[in-house]
C-alpha cells in the first residue's frame, strides 16, 4: 500500500544531497512544459516508487544557476524505504542512490544524487538550514577563459578592478534589508543576514566571489554581483552598494550578473537535536517580518 493509499502509514524522512548543471534546466522549480531539476528528480522518484513524491529543497535556484551541494528532503513509508534495497541486499540509502543514478541516466549527467540518508522527522531542508554558500566565478580577460570551465564561469568582456569589488562586497555584509537586491514577492521579507561576502582573484587570475547568508531571496546573489560588476567596470563610483542598501527598492538600476557563473556550493545545518528548534525559529522570524511589512 502506498502513502497515497494510506495517508496514516508511518513515514521516514530522507535527505538527498545532489548536484546539477543548471545550464541544462530552466531552474529548480517545476514549470509546465519546461525541463527543470525538480521535474527530473520527481520523475525519477515516481519511476522508482510508483507515486508522486513531494520535495522540499534548501534553495530554489534560477534558470542557468548550478549546484554542487543542494539538499532536498522527502518522506517515504517504512515499507517503501525497506523495499529499496531488498533485491540487492544492500542498505536502502545506498540502493536509493544507485537506482536514482539509473533512472536519471537520461539527463546525461546533468543532475546527480550522490548521497541519501534517513534524518530526524523534524529535519527541514529549507527551514532547518543555518546558512547557504554560493560561489561566483568571473574570467575578465581572454587568457583567463578556460573552455573546460565555460559552464560555471562568467566570461566578462572588459577588465575588472577586483580590489574595488572586494571593498564593495565587504561593505554589504550584515543583518540588513536587501530590498534593492531582491526581486519583490508578495508576503515575503527582504531582510537577510549576509554573514560573509568576499571577492578575490584566484591563482589563475579568475575572480572568485563567495557569499554566505542565512538565506537568499529571489535574485539576491546575482543582483549583488551585478552591483559589484558595475563598480569593478567603473560604471558606478565606489560606495555604490552602500548607497543602494539605504534605498531598499527594486528598480531599473538593478543589474543581474549572468546566471552561468553561479554555483550553490553548500548548505549548513545544526546538530540533529537542534534541527526542529532551528526550523521553528526560522518560520517564526519569517512570519514576524512578513507581518511587519
Amino acid at each position: 500500500m502506498s502513502l497515497r493509499e494510506d495517508p496514516q502509514a508511518p513515514t521516514m524522512r530522507v535527505r538527498l544531497d545532489m548536484a546539477y548543471d543548471g545550464s541544462a534546466f530552466h531552474g529548480w522549480a517545476m514549470q509546465p512544459g519546461l525541463r527543470t531539476v525538480e521535474g527530473a528528480l520527481r520523475l525519477g522518484l515516481a519511476t522508482l516508487l510508483r507515486r508522486e513524491v513531494p520535495l522540499i529543497v534548501a534553495g530554489r535556484t534560477d534558470a542557468g544557476v548550478h549546484a554542487r551541494g543542494q539538499v532536498v528532503h522527502l518522506d517515504l513509508t517504512e515499507a517503501e524505504y525497506a523495499q529499496l534495497g531488498r533485491d540487492h541486499w544492500i542498505a536502502p540509502e545506498e540502493a536509493l542512490v544507485r537506482r536514482l543514478t539509473g533512472v536519471l541516466h537520461g539527463e546525461r549527467g546533468a543532475v546527480v544524487v550522490f548521497a541519501a540518508a534517513v534524518v530526524p522527522q523534524d529535519f527541514d531542508a529549507r527551514f532547518s538550514a543555518l546558512s547557504r554558500t554560493y560561489r561566483y566565478r568571473i574570467a575578465d580577460a581572454p587568457a583567463r577563459r578556460d573552455p573546460l570551465r565555460r559552464v560555471d564561469t562568467a566570461w566578462h568582456r572588459v577588465p575588472l578592478d577586483a580590489e574595488l569589488m572586494r571593498l564593495e562586497a565587504a561593505s554589504a555584509a550584515g543583518l540588513l534589508d536587501y530590498g534593492s537586491f531582491c526581486r519583490p514577492r508578495e508576503r515575503s521579507t527582504t531582510i537577510r543576514e549576509l554573514h560573509d561576502f568576499s571577492i578575490r582573484r584566484d591563482v589563475d587570475g579568475v575572480i572568485i566571489a563567495e557569499l554566505t547568508a542565512d538565506a537568499f531571496c529571489h535574485h539576491m546573489v546575482r543582483a549583488l554581483m551585478g552591483a559589484c560588476l558595475d563598480v569593478g567596470e567603473g560604471r558606478r563610483a565606489p560606495g555604490w552598494l552602500m548607497r543602494r542598501l539605504q534605498e531598499p527598492i527594486w528598480d531599473q538600476r538593478v543589474r543581474l550578473a549572468p546566471p552561468g557563473g553561479l554555483v550553490l556550493e553548500s548548505v549548513a545545518y545544526p546538530p540533529d537535536e537542534q534541527l526542529g528548534r532551528r526550523a521553528a525559529q526560522t518560520r517564526a522570524r519569517r512570519q514576524r517580518a512578513e507581518q511587519d511589512d
